[in-house]
This record gives structure tokens, C-alpha cells and sequence, in this order.
């Protein structure tokens, strides 16, 4: 099971019977699930590795303590709901792929 997978069944399932015909409707509309998944996950990358920039400073004695807690609080956060939606992902795949066709 590929969370992509979950995504495209999820990208299917709101664009109709005809995935791959995209509707006016649909182009105007902003972004995708796969492109809000990709930008959840950038962000999330972003925050921990300044949390590491953080630590790193710290160690190196030019860092202040409440910014590398803060960091790591708002990296732990976000990779904390990253894997909430990951759950939630998997799940309503699983459950697209109960369904009687």
C-alpha cells in the first residue's frame, strides 16, 4: 500500500467517473490533494531541519535554549500531523477499497 495510491484513488474519486479528462470546474479550483500533500511534507522538512540548524547552535554555544525548544516543539507538531493524515489517508483508502463496484 503506497500513500500515492491513496491519493489517486482520492483524485479519482473527486473528479468523477472520467479521472483522467480534468473539468473546468476542476482547474479553477487551486491545488490538488498530491500538491497539498507535497507542501504539508516541504513544510515539514523545513521546520525540522531548522530545528536541527537549532540545535546546532546551540551546541556550538550560539544558540538560545527557548528558540531550540520552540523548534523542536513546532517540528515534533507538524511530523505529528503529517502522520495523523497519513492515517486518515491509508484508512480512507482502505475503506475506497471495500467498496462494491
Amino acid at each position: 500500500m503506497n500513500p500515492m495510491m491513496a491519493a489517486k484513488a482520492y483524485a479519482a474519486v473527486q473528479g468523477g467517473a472520467m479521472p483522467s479528462a480534468p473539468s473546468a470546474a476542476a482547474a479553477t479550483q487551486g491545488p490538488g490533494f498530491s500538491e497539498l500533500l507535497q507542501g504539508v511534507m516541504n513544510s515539514t522538512t523545513q521546520q525540522t531541519r531548522g530545528a536541527e540548524a537549532q540545535m546546532s547552535q546551540m551546541v556550538q554555544g550560539q544558540g538560545n535554549l527557548i528558540d531550540v525548544v520552540t523548534a523542536v516543539s513546532s517540528a515534533e507538531a507538524s511530523l505529528e500531523t503529517v502522520m495523523a493524515v497519513r492515517d486518515q489517508v491509508i484508512s480512507a483508502y482502505q475503506e475506497i477499497m471495500r467498496m462494491p463496484i
